[in-house]
């Protein structure tokens, strides 16, 4: 497993949050004052990131991009080239299936979104998603296996090598932005569409957006999502997640980002 993958399991929550209580207990005897402080952000952090409250909160700051009305739908065929589904990781080696591995749980609702969408509009369909700590088959190929299969439809593009967001939209823009697909329905989860929408945009897509799977939506829940759940805590730690990512691209990939406006914008000129 790559160090970066074990990294981020250990630094982002609750991973941070239980090593804050492990120093909390090694420190509770020579350094109490410490101890103290990290029980409680340890302990305090979990329970806030179990609170449906505060993880709708936090989805609706993030979930800004409005779902498309079904009616909308076939007039996609007039506005873009082709549909774009973003990989979401994998399950392995499930024994239900045959001991091979399946699309995530995430990805299988943006396969159900992407086939209506391409039923409705007949726009062909391109999957980008890379290897699983490079083990073969790529999360495209997946996708693309599970969307034979269980909807009838073909993914005519496959992008195989993407590890990130970014990656996902430049790679895809070397495959299709070749055989002009230039204008792209985004499909991938509401709270991950701004970083997606982004990072095709600087690749040098015109995106239309196609979320689903909102976080923010409200229903009714006990004390009015003021007892805690065990799934919020996984929520939460994807929007977490989500937030830093959204942070960090233009910081990172913001000078490869300009590089790749000039360039367009030269090769349009000529």
């Amino acid at each position: 497993m790559p160090i970066r993958y074990m990294l981020k399991q250990l630094l982002m929550p609750p991973g941070v949050l239980l090593l804050l209580i492990l120093l909390g207990w090694w420190a509770r005897k020579r350094f109490p004052r410490l101890a103290t402080s990290a029980f409680v952000l340890g302990l305090g952090g979990l329970w806030l990131m179990s609170l449906p409250a505060v993880m709708q909160w936090s989805a609706s700051l993030l979930e800004r991009e409005p779902a498309l009305a079904e009616s909308q739908w076939p007039s996609l065929a007039q506005r873009a080239d082709a549909i774009v589904i973003l990989g979401a990781g994998r399950e392995q080696n499930d024994p239900g299936w045959g001991r091979t591995d399946q699309p995530g749980l995430m990805a299988l609702e943006r396969l159900r979104y992407a086939a209506r969408l391409a039923r409705a509009s007949g726009l062909p369909l391109a999957a980008t998603g890379g290897l699983h700590y490079g083990q073969p088959p790529s999360e495209a190929a997946l996708m693309a296996d599970a969307m034979r299969r269980d909807y009838g439809l073909e993914i005519r593009w496959l992008e195989e090598q993407s590890r990130t967001t970014w990656e996902n939209a430049v790679l895809s823009a070397e495959l299709l932005q070749a055989q002009g697909v230039r204008r792209v329905v985004l499909v991938t989860q509401a709270w991950h569409m701004p970083r997606a929408r982004w990072s095709f945009e600087q690749a040098g897509f015109e995106v239309i957006t196609a979320p689903m799977g909102y976080f923010s939506t409200s229903y009714e829940r006990p004390l009015g999502g003021w007892l805690p759940e065990s799934r919020v805590i996984w929520q939460s730690g994807m929007l977490l997640n989500e937030a830093i990512g959204l942070l960090a691209y233009p910081i990172v990939y913001g000078r490869e980002a300009a590089t790749s406006i000039k360039l367009q914008a030269a090769s349009k000129s000529e």
